[in-house]
């Protein structure tokens, strides 16, 4: 099984693409279907932001070890506008968009670990993993 995997993301069908491959190489890593769903989900927030607000970018996937867990890494890049204000971002129901609002704020709830990484005109980073048994 490959350690890392990079899924290209410029439109809807790469949101797609990217929930299916972390979802099959989650499941390579033998998480439960349930933390399966959460990492789709979480993946297509990511990717659907990226979208949305940069046009292009990139979802790595990174198998991770330690100790006796394994875990995935799933990081989010974009070179886009970047994100004004982090902490307001995170807030649950705030969207420059309209939208619900519940991407990063619902993506962090999901997964066991999250960092954020954004400058304006330079984009944003966004890193989560999922630890397994």
């Amino acid at each position: 099984m490959q350690n890392e995997i990079h899924v290209p993301i410029q439109s809807d069908s790469d949101i797609v693409a990217a929930r299916q491959q972390g979802r099959s190489f989650a499941a390579g890593l033998g998480f439960s279907p349930g933390d399966l769903t959460l990492i789709a989900t979480a993946i297509s927030e990511l990717a659907r932001n990226i979208v949305e607000y940069a046009q292009n970018g990139e979802i790595i996937l990174r198998s991770l070890q330690k100790g006796t867990r394994r875990g995935l890494e799933i990081v989010a890049s974009d070179r886009g506008p970047g994100i004004a204000d982090i902490n307001l971002a995170l807030q649950d129901g705030y969207s420059t968009r309209r939208s619900l609002g519940m991407g990063l704020p619902g993506t962090r709830r999901l997964m066991d670990e999250f960092e954020i990484s954004s400058h304006i005109g330079n984009g944003t980073i966004v890193t989560i993993r999922k630890w397994g048994g």
